[in-house]
């Protein structure tokens, strides 16, 4: 089973607050889903071919028409961090 520290650390990477009661659930949860891809890889599959897509039509394309965009104010409205104007994100490069 999954333990919460688990469910915990998964939740804090996806920014999300659960309460103790969803921490539980989740974690009951979690193993279960695991339980059955495990389930799973007992199936042989060696002559079963690769299954792609099911769907082969293309997707309906819609006219490509100019639209207002968003104000530089409306754009960083709902943003963690921003700074004169840009957002702010932490560093994914090194600085050498």
């Amino acid at each position: 089973m999954i333990d919460k520290e688990t469910v915990i650390k998964v939740a804090q990477l996806s920014k999300l607050k659960l309460t103790e009661d969803e921490l539980e659930l989740f974690s009951k949860q979690l193993s279960d889903i695991l339980k059955f891809i495990e389930k799973l890889e007992e199936l042989d599959t060696e002559d079963i071919l690769p299954f792609y897509e099911l769907n082969q039509q293309e997707a309906p394309m819609r006219d490509d028409i100019p639209q207002e965009g968003l104000s530089r104010e409306e754009a960083l409205a709902n943003a963690p961090q921003a700074d004169r104007g840009a957002f702010v994100v932490p560093r994914v490069v090194s600085a050498e």
